[in-house]
């Protein structure tokens, strides 16, 4: 009995230290990105139906915003105060219109020596471009891996059977996370995947094998696109509480009425400012 009353206090002092980490409902995820010996640090806040991920583009800094329920997508540009925004119907519309470009292309293709054609082909969907198949990726296991304090299973990627990235996963229980924690990733992807498909697979996403063709949460990720290696570590991950505010687009930014400027695409210069 006394042992009780003893183990008591410590029982209660414990579970005030949890409850904390049980109330958080998000997930703070930090990654180092390296991308031909040059780093960063990125940082993607997860939450069930929403996500916001603070990277780099060019040196500047960007803010990407998913909202799941909405189907929105909005990028925010920091250095210039703006923001551009793209929606589901602009996913479809946009990416009816270059499926039918894409159709044109192909019928115009048919012209070609078919040496040329399926050098033309493969540069399209090497680019990932929209309206193009997205390229299947084929993961093998090929043994584990250390990255930072876990041991991984390591996946090469192939397209066509030529070596195009590499992935080290755990199991979700390792981070102290569930498969489920990430579904708002994968709807993400599916968002961009009508307009960038090759982009698409580099969305930070977990896997399951009957569906990615791998399992569990990738640690690292290394991506070669040209002459371009980038390879993404994930360093810590968090449960969070995040503020309404930090999916907001700050006041003041005004919004770049093309909303291909969410892609980083030029735009057709500058709306109004956010009312």
């Amino acid at each position: 009995m006394k042992s009780l009353i003893r183990t008591t206090p410590l029982i209660a002092a414990l579970c005030l230290l949890a409850w904390p980490l049980q109330a958080a409902d998000g997930l703070l995820l930090v990654e180092k990105t390296t991308t031909n010996g040059t780093s960063r640090t990125n940082q993607i806040q997860i939450e069930k139906t929403r996500m916001r991920a603070d990277s780099e583009v060019q040196g500047q800094p960007r803010v990407i915003v998913f909202d799941a329920t909405t189907q929105v997508l909005r990028m925010i540009n920091p250095g210039q105060m703006t923001y551009s925004e793209m929606t589901k119907a602009d996913v479809d519309q946009l990416g009816g219109q270059m499926q039918a470009l894409m159709a044109q292309m192909q019928d115009q293709l048919k012209n070609l020596p078919e040496a040329q054609r399926a050098q033309v082909e493969a540069m399209m969907r090497g680019r990932g471009a929209a309206g193009a198949a997205a390229p299947k990726t084929e993961y093998r296991k090929v043994g584990t891996d250390k990255v930072g304090k876990w041991t991984c299973d390591k996946y090469e990627g192939y397209i066509n059977n030529q070596k195009t990235s590499e992935l080290c996963t755990v199991d979700p229980k390792v981070l102290g996370v569930a498969l489920t924690d990430f579904d708002v990733t994968k709807q993400m992807a599916a968002f961009f995947e009508k307009l960038v498909p090759q982009g698409a697979g580099q969305i930070f996403t977990v896997g399951a094998a009957d569906q990615q063709g791998f399992s569990g949460v990738p640690v690292r990720r290394t991506y070669t696109i040209g002459a371009a290696q980038t390879t993404t570590e994930l360093a810590d991950v968090t449960r969070q509480t995040f503020t309404e505010a930090s999916y907001a687009v700050p006041a003041g930014f005004k919004k770049d009425e093309n909303p291909l400027g969410a892609l980083g695409a030029p735009g057709r210069g500058q709306g109004r400012g956010r009312q």
